[in-house]
């Protein structure tokens, strides 16, 4: 039985789209192209942080067509400017309600009193990593801490780097940072890991990685320039401190799945993550005409490039629903 958190029903309706995107980075603008160049005249509301989690990456190297580092907002830009080049309409609006009970579904934005209504939608939100939010954070994010081992660990060649983290993506990162690091030193703030005892094992194994217990980030250093360095403590005893001068820094605690919106209305895993109900084919959730695409359905990869390919699938697998769907009524 689906739980609407704010029935929309009875507020008035200021427009009626064909299909609206919520969510901007590389999977929303990529729904937006495609949908676009479609002629569906989709709507996207990016939000705020327009770009997502790739504003906050300062060189990338990995994604085709790019034979130069692009600095993530440069590349947002670009997938943006594309999208509007075809039609799509984008807004940075905050969506603050949706009602999926009824349909042509609806939308209430941040101050509004009037709804959207869509015939589909497309869920771009994505999933934030967690911080730890420790002193000098915001100024070395994306200057050399960042929470992406694949998009950035190449960009350490033969440096001396940090991962924080006790489970297996923390393993994981080191264990793929030791082959382009110097060193890689391991943190965890407990004694005993998350992680698997094969990973564990995997980790203590390789010589380029070193493990340190009882240790977590008490503050970043740095210079104008970046990251320099760790202030680590004793969770235990805060008096107990070292400094660790590091290159970069990866953060590997968790994501956060942005996906609250949908409480209640769409199938999801014990994390939020949205859940496909034919994984295997399509990207549509567990109500038709709603689909997901990036990394608020993809917890594995979370790259930039499989979340372009997904909205990429989710706007042809909505066009093609679309085209089952009669213009007025359903």
């Amino acid at each position: 039985k689906m739980e609407v958190q704010e029935p929309l029903g009875d507020l008035p309706v200021s427009e009626r789209r064909r299909i609206v995107i919520i969510g901007a980075g590389p999977s929303g603008y990529t729904a937006a192209m495609y949908t676009a160049r479609a002629k569906l005249r989709p709507l996207l509301f990016c939000g705020p942080l327009t770009g997502g989690q790739l504003m906050l990456t300062s060189d990338i190297e990995n994604f085709p067509g790019y034979p130069e580092a692009v600095s993530g907002p440069q590349m947002m830009d670009d997938f943006r400017r594309q999208a509007e080049r075809f039609g799509a309409e984008i807004c940075e609006n905050i969506v603050e309600a949706v009602d999926l009970s009824q349909r042509p579904f609806r939308l209430r934005l941040g101050g509004e009193k009037t709804v959207v209504q869509a015939d589909a939608l497309i869920i771009a939100t994505g999933a934030t990593a967690t911080w730890l939010n420790a002193p000098e954070e915001e100024y070395v994010k994306g200057r050399g801490v960042s929470t992406c081992a694949v998009c950035d660990g190449a960009l350490c060649m033969g440096e001396d780097v940090l991962v924080v983290g006790g489970g297996d993506t923390a393993l994981e990162d080191a264990l793929f940072l030791a082959r382009f690091a110097s060193i890689v030193t391991l943190v965890h703030r407990k004694g005993e890991f998350r992680a698997s005892a094969l990973m564990l094992e995997r980790a203590a194994r390789d010589p380029n990685i070193t493990i340190k217990r009882f240790r977590q980030v008490k503050r970043w250093l740095h210079d104008d320039s970046g990251l320099t360095g760790a202030e680590l403590e004793d969770p235990r005893d805060p008096h107990v401190t070292e400094t660790l001068k590091v290159a970069g820094a990866f953060i590997a605690i968790g994501h956060d799945a942005q996906s609250k919106l949908f409480n209640g209305q769409l199938a999801m895993d014990e994390d939020g993550y949205i859940l496909h109900a034919r994984p295997a084919s399509s990207t549509m959730t567990s109500v038709p005409g709603v689909f997901s695409c990036g990394d608020i359905s993809d917890r594995r990869y979370r790259q930039a490039a499989t979340a372009a390919g997904q909205g990429c699938q989710s706007a042809l697998d909505a066009e093609r629903w679309l085209d089952r769907v009669p213009e007025v009524g359903y």
